[in-house]
């Protein structure tokens, strides 16, 4: 579901500036936002990655999921899948090209059962879509014939909320997004990176427990990937949001999350997890260009790129 479209951001539209996280005095380690138990960790068994996070909003227990393959065959997209993620905590996932990691948030998000293994969510078994979940996808969602505003709202529309409660929780999540004054703009009128907001506005207008993002950005050029990796990083602070975020650029991965978690060669299971102990808040520019971040990089390419190597020889040509 890649693009090879490249659009590029307009400054003048409102952009400059708008993503920079606000900054702090104080700085948050991310295992300070990942949990707000520790003492609950004592319950569970030693030495475990639940144990170490607290009671996860999220958990995949030897999840696998199959589809009817070509010729009558089986297509076994991840297989024996194993992680969990903490309310507060960001977690991206990277692998090879096609391994199955927007399976998993199929998974996660109940648009797709698993065959084999359990998908929990609060701790129960997904049955369908869970209540207070958001999903932002690569390709935006807006539609070209409502305004700004009209397309925000319409999450809460949706939900049974009144029309004029619906538009003014939409207008602030478009004030909060960095678009204020494009309340009655139409999509056609909007820069590649302000589509990309009005997408995360959509998909955090309900205030969800869980964000799940399937290669938000990938689409847009670098420097605009920039502003809106900041953007996502200053909006997610202010909730308690376990979000997964699945992409091809280990970069970014790191920049952005609490922990990386690589996939293998399909089909998928996880071959590695890797706290992130970067501080808090980040400006993603700033944090690539520290000796942590630098290390962090060596030390999961490490493992991802046997991973790669074997996508390869599958016919794979990128990392995603």
């Amino acid at each position: 579901m890649s693009t090879s479209t490249t659009e590029r951001d307009e400054p003048a539209t409102g952009d400059t500036g708008a993503g920079t996280p606000a900054r702090s005095s104080e700085q948050v380690r991310p295992a300070d936002r990942a949990t707000e138990s520790a003492d609950r960790a004592s319950d569970l068994p030693d030495g475990s990655a639940t144990a170490r996070r607290g009671v996860p909003l999220i958990e995949l227990r030897g999840a696998t999921k199959r589809f009817p393959g070509s010729g009558g065959g089986i297509h076994t997209a991840v297989r024996d899948l194993n992680f969990s993620v903490a309310a507060g905590e960001f977690v991206a996932v990277v692998g090879p090209t096609g391994c199955g990691k927007s399976t998993s948030l199929s998974l996660v998000s109940g648009l797709e059962p698993a065959s084999a293994g359990r998908t929990l969510v609060r701790g129960k078994d997904v049955h369908g879509i869970p209540d207070g979940v958001g999903y932002m996808f690569q390709q935006d969602a807006v539609l070209p014939w409502k305004s700004v505003v009209e397309n925000v709202a319409l999450g809460p529309r949706f939900r049974g909320i009144g029309r004029k409660e619906a538009r003014e929780r939409a207008a602030r999540w478009v004030r909060t997004v960095g678009l204020a004054g494009f309340e009655n703009y139409y999509p056609h009128q909007l820069s590649g990176g302000m589509r990309k907001r009005v997408s995360l506005a959509q998909t955090l207008v309900n205030e969800p427990e869980i964000i799940l993002m399937d290669e938000p950005f990938s689409a847009l050029d670098v420097q605009t990937r920039q502003l809106m990796q900041d953007e996502l990083l200053r909006v997610w602070s202010g909730t308690n949001a376990a979000v997964i975020f699945v992409t091809h650029d280990l970069e970014e991965a790191i920049a952005l999350a609490d922990r990386v978690v690589v996939m293998t060669a399909s089909p998928a299971t996880v071959c590695g997890d890797f706290p992130v102990t970067l501080e808090r808040p980040r400006n993603v520019e700033e944090v690539r260009l520290t000796e942590e971040f630098r290390d962090l990089y060596r030390e999961i390419w490490e493992t991802l790129r046997d991973q790669v190597e074997a996508a390869r020889t599958k016919g794979a040509t990128h990392v995603a």
